[in-house]
């Protein structure tokens, strides 16, 4: 079986200046920390109980090699914790675990049928449901390894399956893991993957994702978040943005 190869977008992050051209060093004034950046390690759930994401991700990211579906989800993860914190009536402990564990059923479909149960103006309803029912199966056991909350185990994997195939959505959990989902093929990672995807230029990715997107999504700050990457997005398609100098 061929395996879809990993659309490196990661090392086009810039995370390092070429230089600097004010004269004084300024990192002394730049906060600790800052609204909306988010870490890791200190998430926690609506009783402020620690969330153990690493955990999870260390099982997790294994499972998650094929159609950049590490990629997907830890971005994707980042829009959900935006998306929490617009949404307080959501708890963390059951977004964030589903969003991070929603695509690691995708491990059991086989490499060269996945994109087929994706693909625009096709699709592949029974491998959709497939990677469902397996992804809430193997999350099952990922979150009792690690011992989440029994109680958040059984509200996880019930999104989980359905994350997809389901159109209305159990909760406002279930709204946000859906929310973040799709939001991210209108990122600039998810366009960059979906050009690879299907040979698209990244006038027709963005018409395709934003076509997919927008209407689709259960939450205002979603919707609000998603027209703001669709937008500079647009922008740097106009001819003004390519005709200036670099």
């Amino acid at each position: 079986m061929s395996e879809i190869p990993r659309v490196d977008t990661r090392s086009a992050v810039k995370l390092q200046p070429r230089g600097r051209f004010f004269r004084d060093d300024v990192t002394a004034a730049v906060p600790l920390h800052a609204p909306g950046v988010v870490d890791l390690h200190s998430l926690t759930g609506a009783d402020g109980r620690p969330i153990d994401l690493d955990g999870m991700w260390q099982q997790a990211a294994p499972l998650l090699v094929t159609r950049d579906n590490d990629a997907h989800t830890l971005q994707a993860l980042g829009i959900a914790t935006a998306l929490c914190a617009q949404l307080p009536e959501a708890d963390p402990a059951i977004v964030l675990p589903a969003i991070l564990l929603h695509d690691i059923g995708w491990s059991q479909v086989p490499p060269d049928e996945v994109l087929d149960a994706i693909a625009p103006g096709g699709g592949r309803p029974d491998l959709v449901r497939r990677h469902e029912i397996e992804g809430a199966r193997i999350a099952h056991g990922i979150l009792n390894h690690v011992g989440h909350d029994p109680v958040a185990i059984e509200r996880i994997t019930e999104i989980i399956d359905g994350h997809d195939s389901r159109r209305l959505a159990l909760s406002s959990e279930d709204e946000i893991v859906k929310d973040a989902d799709k939001t991210w093929r209108v990122t600039p990672h998810g366009l960059d993957v979906v050009m690879e995807w299907f040979g698209l230029d990244r006038a027709h990715a963005l018409n395709l994702c934003a076509s997919r997107v927008v209407d689709h999504l259960f939450t205002d700050p979603a919707r609000a978040m998603a027209r703001a990457f669709i937008a500079t997005t647009s922008v740097m398609l106009w001819p003004q943005w390519a005709a200036l100098e670099r």
